[in-house]
């Protein structure tokens, strides 16, 4: 995707070096995908196993996207613009990744 690479290209954009980025990207994206499994164990099943729409931004991108935005206020509109998908898909990606971002990190 293109707009991972212009994120992770210059350091303005997230004030974070790829190095951190990568460090979040292996701290948090193990705890985003138990609780996405954990909601979906919680509810009954209404589709087969892999029916269904797909998330069309993967764990780093929303990571990035909801770093831009906080640190640059961005709108949802923007970044849905640069990542190619709808709005309301920025949205719940924010939602989801900004109270892991919140989460005690481990000492390194």
């Amino acid at each position: 995707m293109q707009a991972r690479g212009l994120i992770m290209s210059e350091r303005r954009v997230t004030g974070l070096s790829t190095a951190v980025i990568a460090d979040l990207v292996a701290e948090l994206g193990p705890i985003w995908q138990a609780h996405r499994d954990a909601e979906l164990l919680d509810r009954p099943r209404r589709r087969a196993v892999g029916a269904g729409a797909k998330y069309k931004l993967v764990f780093v991108d929303r990571l990035l996207a909801t770093l831009v935005h906080l640190r640059h206020g961005v709108t949802h509109d923007v970044l849905a613009c640069w990542f190619q998908v709808d709005r309301s898909t920025i949205t719940r990606a924010v939602g989801e990744i900004r109270p892991l971002l919140g989460r005690p990190r481990m000492s390194h």
